[in-house]
């Protein structure tokens, strides 16, 4: 059963058709991912189906009472808003009795000796234990912390785009939906929150519906593929590895009926041109069938895009990094690091937001100086960096130009030469977009036309940071494309799982504490060789546990058989352990007992939390262990009896 049913819908921006006709529906539950290039209305079909945009024509017809919820690409706050304030907006009974909650409490800190405000904050607190909303709220402080956002009351205006985006993404998650739209998810978190997302979103039980270019993601989250081509839209049922297969197919079909329509068309024009006379009403309907024909031809696919770019030659020295260390303040992002960059190295860098990955680009490129150590560069090395600014952009200057700023004449790798225009017909820039405002161009075309760019510049080295971010599936498999037979070296910062299995060929991961460490392979290597490197580690500590729980006086159990006594400790601990259990019990009683109480303190509930489950966890060692002292003290009682 649909709960979105949508009929011929269109839309246009002033003279460009994004979409025309599309009619699908989206039924209870699905999950499903909207892919097409840069620019082909994605994001307004999202904004169309969530009614923030109407369509020019058509109707979007949604089941009563359906709620929707809608994470945008580049969302809007208010400055001043509090983080809290950000996530707890909406209608809901849930959503409004937790903002209020939250506005009260910080209103009284702000004045804690406010009576009027002291027992506005008891009824609301009545009202939160009768609606159970203290796990609402734990759980919205929950996915805060895991996007990596612990300042709750830092005013949104403060914060970068990256963080308000996470800030976005909170609020959307934890707002009660039955359909839930989310427009580049994947972007600005790092590769751990992707994943800990994908398991998020495998619980949620209502529809999906999203924009990303994170093909492992895809493969994952999604069991429907909507493609937006040529404002025309196809359906595809299963994952993204489904769709590759189903989209070759249908590709395959097209091309056929082509090829039948050519050689049919090329069949009745000899017969016209072998002189027949078109009197009969049959040879006009020959005519006519031609005619036919001739307009049935498919839709111009348009060109695809082409990286032809040159490059410059590299001597044996490149980049030799000895020793750097860089701080921020108390905080030390990079310590000790020593690498010499070799010819055709792909090397990727991961690690959490705000380990420093940006850092080690900027410090490689000169733009920023190491505290300790140096960073050599060889004369022959011509850089170039792709950062996540876009370049500053000048929205008001016109494409062409910004490309001009380059070269007006660029050289290809087969030795060529070809213009600026030229060069952005190739990545997809008609030449009636060339003369237009950056500032029109969507975020993903401002991507695309940053990459060309960057690449314009021939480097041979080249430094990307978040290549994958608002890049189009298409571009970023380009890409991949040119960096396989770039001659040079590619450093790349990405959260994007494919694209490093894709391109790199061995990782600096950030693992805290400005340790940077190096790992052979692409991303999957990385996640098996941490996950045999944990087995071994767990395996080590089962390996030491007996011999530590021999170090603490415990014997070994084949001496305890024969000896069939107590030692003098394990008498004591037999006399006192159930004392001990008893008061064990009583804390962890006490611990629930706090944790219920401080549901308004998420850092105090952090602790009692972590509290609570060492208490518990030494109970259960207290209690395993009084077990295996009564069944000794039963063996003594029964050797004794039997002698």
């Amino acid at each position: 059963m649909n709960i979105v049913s949508v009929e011929a819908i269109s839309k246009s921006y002033e003279e460009k058709r994004l979409f025309a006709q599309l009619t699908f529906g989206i039924g209870e539950g699905e999950r499903i991912g909207l892919i097409g290039v840069n620019g082909s209305g994605k994001s307004t079909l999202l904004q169309t189906i969530a009614g923030m945009v109407p369509p020019d024509e058509g109707t979007i017809t949604c089941r009563s009472g359906l709620t929707v919820e809608y994470l945008a690409q580049t969302p809007q706050f208010e400055p001043t808003a509090t983080v809290l304030e950000a996530i707890f907006h909406g209608d809901s009974p849930a959503i409004r009795a937790v903002r209020e909650y939250e506005l009260t409490l910080s209103d009284l800190d702000a004045a804690p000796g406010d009576e009027r405000l002291q027992r506005r904050l008891t009824d609301l607190q009545q009202r939160m234990d009768a609606q159970g909303l203290w796990s609402f709220e734990a759980q919205a402080k929950s996915i805060l912390t895991r996007l990596g956002i612990a300042d709750f009351g830092a005013p949104v205006g403060t914060l970068s785009g990256g963080q308000r985006k996470r800030i976005a993404m909170a609020r959307a998650l934890i707002q009660p939906a039955d359909l839930l739209i989310l427009d580049e998810p994947t972007n600005h978190i790092d590769n751990d929150t992707v994943a800990w997302l994908e398991e998020y979103l495998g619980r949620f039980t209502g529809a999906l519906l999203l924009v990303t270019h994170d093909r492992y993601f895809l493969d994952r989250v999604v069991n429907r593929i909507f493609e937006l081509d040529g404002g025309k839209l196809y359906t595809y049922q299963g994952n993204y590895g489904s769709f590759l297969e189903q989209k070759a197919e249908r590709e395959e079909m097209a091309a056929a009926r082509e090829d039948k329509r050519q050689n049919l068309l090329r069949r009745e024009l000899a017969w016209l041109r072998r002189g027949a006379q078109a009197r009969t009403t049959k040879q006009k309907a020959r005519i006519q069938r031609v005619e036919a024909i001739m307009e049935d031809r498919p839709e111009s696919k348009g060109p695809d895009m082409e990286i032809a770019v040159g490059g410059h030659r590299l001597g044996k020295r490149i980049i030799e990094i000895k020793e750097i260390g860089k701080s921020f303040g108390d905080r030390t992002v990079i310590r000790d690091f020593t690498y010499t960059v070799l010819p055709g190295d792909r090397v990727g860098v991961i690690g959490p937001n705000g380990s420093g990955k940006s850092t080690l680009l900027n410090l490689i490129s000169g733009r920023l100086t190491p505290d300790a150590g140096e960073i050599v560069t060889g004369q022959t090395v011509r850089l170039a960096y792709y950062d996540q600014e876009s370049g500053h952009m000048d929205p008001d200057q016109r494409v062409i130009d910004y490309i001009r700023d380059v070269a007006e004449v660029v050289a290809t790798a087969d030795g060529g030469t070809i213009s600026a225009s030229q060069m952005l017909e190739r990545f997809l820039f008609p030449v009636r977009t060339q003369y237009t405002p950056i500032g029109k161009l969507s975020g993903g075309e401002r991507r695309r036309l940053y990459l060309l760019r960057t690449l314009m510049q021939e480097p041979n080295v080249l430094l990307l940071d978040e290549p994958t971010n608002d890049l189009d599936i298409q571009t970023l498999t380009i890409l991949e494309e040119y960096l396989d037979n770039f001659p040079g070296v590619v450093i790349t910062v990405s959260h994007d799982r494919y694209f490093l299995d894709r391109v790199v060929d061995h990782l600096f991961a950030f693992e805290g504490g400005g340790r940077i460490r190096r790992y052979v392979g692409g991303y999957s290597d990385y996640i098996e060789t941490r996950k045999a490197e944990e087995g071994e580690a767990a395996a080590r500590a089962a390996a030491a546990q007996p011999k530590a729980a021999g170090a603490a006086g415990a014997p070994a159990e084949e001496p305890r058989k024969k000896a069939l006594k107590f030692s003098f400790k394990e008498q004591r601990e037999f006399e006192t352990i159930e004392d001990d259990i008893a008061a064990l019990e009583a804390r962890v009683a006490s611990l629930k007992a706090q944790a219920e109480g401080a549901a308004t303190d998420y850092v105090r509930l952090q602790q009692i939390m972590a509290d609570q489950a060492q208490a518990e966890a030494e109970l259960e060692r207290k209690l395993d262990r009084w077990a295996e002292l009564t069944e000794l003290a039963e063996a003594i009682a029964q050797q004794r009896g039997g002698k």
